[in-house]
C-alpha cells in the first residue's frame, strides 16, 4: 500500500435503513477477496449487524468444511476515543484496511471514526427523506436551501481530518455518498436527487457514485454470512444475481480505494 499504516474506511450515516451494514460486509469481504488483511469494527453494540453478518460466516466455513476469505470483527461498547484508538492499535496494526461500521444514529465514537477516516462512505435510499440527512431542499424547485446538520459536523470532521493529514502525513479524506437502491425510484425524482446532490457535491466536496439496488439476496445471505462473491457457495445463480455482483464490482472501482499486493488467483476470484 502506498501509505504508512492501514487504509481506514468508516461507513457512516445516521439514518438507519439505507444499506449501511450490506454495504459495509460486501466491500470488506471483496477486499478480503483481493488478498488483504481487512479488520472490521461494528460500533452499533444493540443490533451488531456488521459483526453477527461476520459471525455467520464464520459458522458456515465451519459447517461446510469451506474456507472462505474473511475479517476479523471487534464489537465495540460505548467508550472513550482514546480507549478506542488504544482497540485499533492492537486489533489493526498489522491490516491493510480498517473497516468500521458506525450505527445509524448520532454517536461519539462515530464522530471519532468519521474524523480519521481516509474513506467516509454515507450510503442513501435515493429519497428526499433520505437526502434530507445531508441537506435541505426548496417544496417547489427542489433546490438546495442549506446544509443539513449531518453535512455541517462532516465538514467539521474533515477540517479536523486536514490538520491530522499534515501531522501524519496522510491523504485528505475522501467522502463518497453511496446512493443505494435506486431502481426504486421513479425517474423524475431520481433526476432531481441526483440534481440535488450535484449541487451538494460542489458545495461540501464530496462524490457520489452508485451502489446497491434493492434484491431480496442480500437479505437471503445474512443468515449464512455469504456474499455475492462466494459465487461457488451460492448454487444457481439468477440474471438479477449477476447484475448484482456487477454493481458490487462497479461500487469498488469507484471507491477508488488504494492498490494493494495481490496475487493473481486472488484478483481472479473478486473480479471473475
Amino acid at each position: 500500500m502506498s501509505q504508512t499504516g492501514p487504509h481506514w474506511i468508516t461507513f457512516a450515516n445516521e439514518k438507519g435503513g439505507t444499506g449501511k451494514s450490506t454495504t459495509a460486509i460486501h466491500v470488506a469481504i471483496a477486499l478480503a477477496y483481493r488478498g488483504a488483511k481487512v479488520v472490521g469494527f461494528d460500533l452499533d453494540h444493540r443490533q451488531r449487524t456488521f459483526a453477527r453478518y461476520v459471525e455467520n460466516r464464520a459458522e458456515t466455513m465451519q459447517r461446510r468444511k469451506i474456507d472462505l476469505p474473511t475479517i476479523e470483527c471487534q464489537t465495540i461498547p460505548p467508550i472513550p476515543d482514546d480507549e478506542f484508538g488504544d482497540i485499533l492499535k492492537c486489533h489493526a496494526a498489522d491490516a491493510d484496511f480498517i473497516i468500521i461500521d458506525t450505527p445509524g444514529r448520532d454517536d461519539p465514537l462515530a464522530r471519532f471514526a468519521a474524523t480519521h477516516a481516509d474513506t467516509l462512505v454515507t450510503p442513501m435510499n435515493d429519497s428526499f427523506v433520505d437526502f434530507d440527512l445531508i441537506g435541505q431542499v426548496e417544496g417547489e424547485n427542489f433546490k438546495v436551501r442549506k446544509l443539513s446538520f449531518y453535512a455541517e459536523l462532516i465538514w467539521e470532521a474533515r477540517i479536523k481530518r486536514s490538520r491530522l493529514a499534515i501531522e501524519e502525513g496522510r491523504a485528505e479524506m475522501d467522502w463518497v455518498v453511496v446512493r443505494n437502491r435506486t431502481g426504486h425510484t421513479e425517474a423524475r425524482n431520481r433526476n432531481r436527487i441526483e440534481q440535488a446532490l450535484g449541487e451538494m457535491s460542489k458545495r461540501v466536496g464530496f462524490r457520489v457514485t452508485q451502489g446497491l439496488s434493492e434484491r431480496v439476496i442480500y437479505r437471503e445471505l445474512f443468515p449464512s454470512g455469504l456474499t455475492l462473491l462466494d459465487k461457488g457457495h451460492l448454487g444457481d445463480l439468477g440474471t438479477s444475481h449477476l447484475v448484482a455482483r456487477q454493481e458490487l464490482r462497479q461500487l469498488m472501482a469507484a471507491l477508488r480505494f488504494p492498490d494493494i499486493q495481490k496475487s493473481e488467483a486472488a484478483a481472479e476470484k473478486v473480479d471473475a
